[in-house]
């Protein structure tokens, strides 16, 4: 199994106190392992068997428990007493009515309850109205490159060019690899995000709002598609519409933001909006989606261009994320700065480009971060290695190093 450090540092960080642990993440990336690799450390620090009740809802053993009455009878009589019991709840999304299980649970004495879910669908509906303020969500993500690198040992500039290329998935940095064997397996987990999950989001939705919006897989294929060969490029609404009326279809741009907004529930797609570095606020308009893995971009794109900025873009943006940013894509007059990352009230702010050793492009690189007039960190990440330094403040960073933490 592959260790998840961080997260597991984040779990052990919010043991035992009274909020529930919810864990997304698209599937597979090691959400019901991360689960495992915790029960063992509870183990480890001296928690017995019978204070850990765990119940995987994809394991046809607990089919009979996708009854939440049956559910909730069956963990209140294994709850401990006059100790602290240790309950774990894997694709809780599978289970009709869940919240009403998990706020029963909550409300309960020497309760500590994780849960996990494979669609963020399940935080907007009932449970984060009943939940409010008294859950705490941990978000997962596909391997970074660090971690990749030290599951398979492979050396870096090997590593980084097989990272782009299959993806950060866990299994698939372990699996003996060869191009068709990681083909099927991102085929399969591919087909079962855009078919069982979205339509377990909508099975929701039809209850929560009485009607279904999510009919046609093949147009959410067409749009995930579109998604893919544009990230890094501001988009809206309107003009994925556009696309696909001048692709021969007749569709509105409400129909398109539903099918936009299913794929970011599923965690396949996420936002980056726009801000205004001189105001100081967010715009509205023109966001841009990156994907999840690039070894899913990589098996749903048919091949007609290298897009190497953007691929570093898309990673880069993720490990912003991992790192506990707040990302945003800059907006500085007339220009773009890739991205602006705040935590804690402190900005950074990032350009990311394959190569620098061209004039013009390190000149375009250099414009924007130039006119910014505070004093927050600048940093240019590029993939060569000819125009590393510090030019009036600006750094230029490798951005492999960076990604490893060098």
């Amino acid at each position: 199994m592959v260790e998840r450090k961080e997260y597991l540092e984040q779990l052990w960080e919010w043991k035992d106190e009274h909020i529930i642990k919810v864990v997304t993440g698209i599937r597979r990336c090691g959400k019901s392992v991360l689960l495992e690799q915790f029960k063992d450390r509870l183990h480890l620090a001296g928690v017995e068997a019978e204070q850990i009740i765990s119940i995987n809802f994809e394991d046809l053993e607990f089919e009979e428990l996708l009854d939440y009455k049956v559910l909730y009878r069956y963990i209140k009589e294994r709850l401990c007493s006059d100790k602290m019991t240790y309950i774990f709840l894997d694709e809780i999304q599978n289970v009709p009515d869940f919240p009403k299980v998990v706020d029963s649970l909550y409300v309960k004495n020497n309760t500590d309850v994780y849960i996990t879910g494979s669609n963020s669908y399940l935080l907007s509906s009932e449970l984060a109205t009943l939940l409010s303020g008294r859950y705490v969500e941990i978000s997962m993500l596909p391997l970074s490159f660090r971690e990749y690198v030290t599951v398979t040992g492979r050396p870096q500039e090997d590593a980084f060019s097989e990272y782009m290329q299959t993806g950060g998935l866990p299994y698939v940095a372990v699996m003996n690899r060869t191009d068709e064997k990681v083909n099927q397996y991102l085929e399969g987990i591919y087909n079962t995000v855009i078919v069982k999950d979205i339509e377990e989001r909508q099975a929701r939705k039809e209850k929560d709002a009485g009607k279904r919006k999510i009919t046609d897989i093949a147009l959410l294929k067409t749009i995930a598609r579109y998604l893919a060969s544009v990230i890094g490029s501001p988009i809206s609404m309107k003009s994925v519409t556009d696309y696909l009326i001048s692709s021969g279809r007749k569709i509105s741009p409400n129909t398109v933001s539903d099918y936009v907004e299913a794929l970011t529930e599923s965690f396949v797609f996420y936002p980056a909006e726009r801000f205004d570095i001189v105001g100081k606020q967010l715009l509205k308009a023109n966001k841009k989606l990156y994907m999840v893995d690039l070894g899913l971009r990589n098996h749903i794109l048919p091949r007609k261009r290298y897009d190497l900025g953007f691929s570093i873009e898309n990673i880069v943006y993720f490990e912003l994320l991992r790192r506990g940013y707040k990302v945003n894509i800059g907006k500085f007059g007339s220009t773009e700065v890739d991205f602006v990352a705040q935590k804690q009230g402190i900005l950074t702010y990032y350009q990311v480009t394959a190569n620098m050793t061209a004039e013009e492009t390190f000149e375009r690189e250099m414009r924007p971060l130039r006119g910014i007039q505070d004093n927050y960190e600048k940093i240019v990440l590029t993939l060569d290695r000819f125009s590393l330094g510090n030019y009036e403040g600006i750094k230029v960073v490798n951005v492999i190093d960076w990604l490893l933490g060098i």
